[in-house]
């Protein structure tokens, strides 16, 4: 299948996304106003902020871009765009992850911001006819005590948009085991859990991950398979993988091309691996763009592709009669693709 006809037939299929940064799909002309406004103090210009080969790299722009959102109305306008990424892949459920603790610190309620997204999501669900869920990123780069911070503004405002936490950042910089009790508290309140783990640490992060948080899901995972036995428990237990492939190859820390990823070892030792673009902005990539690389460099075959946009549903938080639902939809559309 050529490359003109595989993004025709991917944009036919509804598809879901579960490892995706909010404020990572802001667009470029909307970070280009933001610079403006700001008034580009250090001469900062858009294409430099999209330059980095290193996972520290990546977070300096990513914190820089974050910071460039200051009032409510810039949270409405990040996520119209991460609508627009979303209509544009045909991604009618997705998990995104949103990170307030920069915007507390510049003085904005976390109820406030709750309340503004609220109102986009809604008007984008209806309007676009998908789905949005939040995760609240209780991040390593800000310390244990603003995760529990983070997660009791979570519990205190509860609302059926956000349904869980993450801990996300660099791994080098807070490991899992620390957070053990915010996750605790997290679990018994019925938040669901997940974990950015493997990305750019061995291993262990992955089982801390498992075993002291007690994790739904793995984000990233790679250094999963420099461990049989974790590729193993992965497998037997349907842990999900949340892979990134575009992101691990900018970020350059277990592979520099796409042939070296461990995305295809994962899924042949049947563990639940699920594609994601993790920073789609940021990497200029798109969920179909993943789905390609992986068809032309890694050899997933079209039924293995399919396979991998169930994927997407099975892994994640929606009720198990939703999921069927779903999955009922893209083998209905996979089949009327294949058909014309």
């Amino acid at each position: 299948m050529n490359k003109s006809h595989f993004y025709d037939f991917l944009r036919k299929i509804p598809k879901a996304e579960i490892h995706l940064h909010a404020e990572a799909t802001i667009g470029r002309s909307t970070v280009k106003r933001l610079l403006v406004r700001s008034g580009n103090p250090d001469a900062v210009t858009v294409e430099s902020l999209y330059q980095f080969n290193t996972l520290k790299g990546f977070l300096t722009s990513f914190l820089f871009v974050q910071g460039l959102i200051k009032e409510l109305a810039d949270l409405d306008h990040m996520f119209e765009d991460a609508a627009t990424y979303l209509r544009e892949n045909n991604i009618v459920y997705a998990e995104l992850f949103f990170s307030p603790t920069g915007l507390i610190k510049k003085g904005l309620k976390f109820s406030d911001m709750i309340d503004v997204i609220q109102q986009t999501i809604t008007r984008v669900e209806k309007r676009d006819k998908l789905t949005i869920k939040l995760i609240i990123d209780v991040s390593r780069m800000f310390g244990v005590e603003n995760a529990h911070t983070n997660l009791e503004l979570t519990l205190k405002h509860k609302t059926p948009m956000v349904i869980g936490v993450g801990l996300g950042g660099d791994e080098e910089f807070g490991p899992a085991l620390t957070f053990e009790d915010v996750f605790q508290v997290a679990r018994s309140k019925g938040l669901h859990v997940v974990a950015h783990a493997g990305e750019v640490v061995g291993p262990q992060s992955i089982w801390d991950a498992l075993l002291k948080l007690q994790v739904q899901r793995i984000g990233h995972g790679l250094s999963a398979t420099q461990d049989p036995k974790l590729v193993a428990y992965l497998a037997e237990h349907q842990i999900p993988i949340e892979i990134c492939l575009t992101s691990n190859l900018i970020t350059q820390k277990y592979v520099t091309k796409a042939e070296q990823h461990p995305v295809r070892q994962l899924f042949d030792q049947g563990v639940l691996t699920v594609i994601n673009t993790d920073d789609p902005s940021f990497f200029n990539v798109s969920l179909i763009d993943e789905f390609w690389t992986l068809h032309t460099k890694l050899n997933f075959t079209m039924d293995e592709i399919k396979q991998l946009v169930i994927n997407g549903f099975k892994a994640s938080f929606l009720s198990d009669a939703k999921k069927t639902a779903y999955i009922k939809q893209v083998e209905k559309a996979w089949l009327a693709a294949s058909e014309k």
